[in-house]
């Protein structure tokens, strides 16, 4: 199982918030490529990247703290927030992204979702945002009736390399994430299954990883800043 430490990007900065609210940000890091670089000195296999002020404002905003990050560094990294359109996948891959996460254009165009992952095979991940159970859209700011399962499923054989299942109570929290629904998810489908939000330990690692679903990783981002989890150690943790 992949440890994915989280660079979320407000007004250029590296921050954690709190349960998705803009107005509750904690700035760990004026300077968001030292932090990947700090993050790759430690040894980790890929860098998780979200535009939070994209995913509000529709459009890339911290571009500039993004492209940044890939020059310094050749560690693979995935980025969602605001990628809503294929000329900005097509940029963003050309710039050495990775992977592009598709969040709120998943629920709302998900003929872009399929267009995206043919034109890039193994280059698109869906971004599923759940509060109780449904897709949140827009940042977080609205919520919709879709099911975060039935959702995901939809994807199945567009060749969708990955889902990130965010569970938005607990993100930032450090209440441990919810391995019940994130074990649920990833048995019903077959596309691989990233668990983020509340991943606060060694324990919480250890609970994803042996839940009974195969979990392709985890996202950790405060938990990481905070100290409450040691990086290497985790890496190691999760290697042996």
């Amino acid at each position: 199982m992949i440890l994915y430490p989280a660079i979320d990007l407000k007004d250029g900065k590296a921050v954690r918030l709190l349960r998705g609210d803009m107005d509750k940000a904690t700035v760990f890091n004026d300077d968001p490529a030292a932090q990947a670089m700090e993050f790759v000195a430690q040894g980790c296999e890929w860098l998780h990247l979200v535009d939070l002020n994209g995913a509000f404002a529709g459009e890339p905003v911290n571009a500039a703290a993004v492209e940044s990050i890939l020059a310094q560094t050749k560690t693979p990294a995935q980025l969602g927030g605001g990628i809503r359109d294929m000329k900005t996948i097509e940029t963003w891959i050309s710039k050495g992204l990775a992977r592009v996460i598709l969040g709120t254009v998943a629920v709302e165009n998900p003929a872009l979702v399929r267009e995206a992952a043919k034109a890039f095979p193994g280059k698109i991940a869906v971004g599923i945002d759940a509060r109780d159970g449904k897709v949140a859209t827009k940042g977080w700011a609205e919520t919709t009736d879709v099911d975060a399962t039935d959702l995901a499923r939809s994807f199945e054989d567009d060749g969708v390399c990955a889902i990130i299942y965010t569970d938005i109570n607990r993100d930032g929290a450090m209440q441990g994430p919810n391995v019940e629904a994130t074990e649920a998810l990833g048995n019903a489908v077959s596309i691989p299954v990233i668990a983020s939000g509340g991943v606060s330990s060694l324990a919480d690692l250890n609970a994803l990883r042996d839940c009974g679903a195969p979990l392709n990783g985890a996202i950790s981002g405060r938990a990481l800043y905070d100290g409450a989890l040691d990086l290497k150690e985790a890496l190691a943790a999760l290697k042996g």
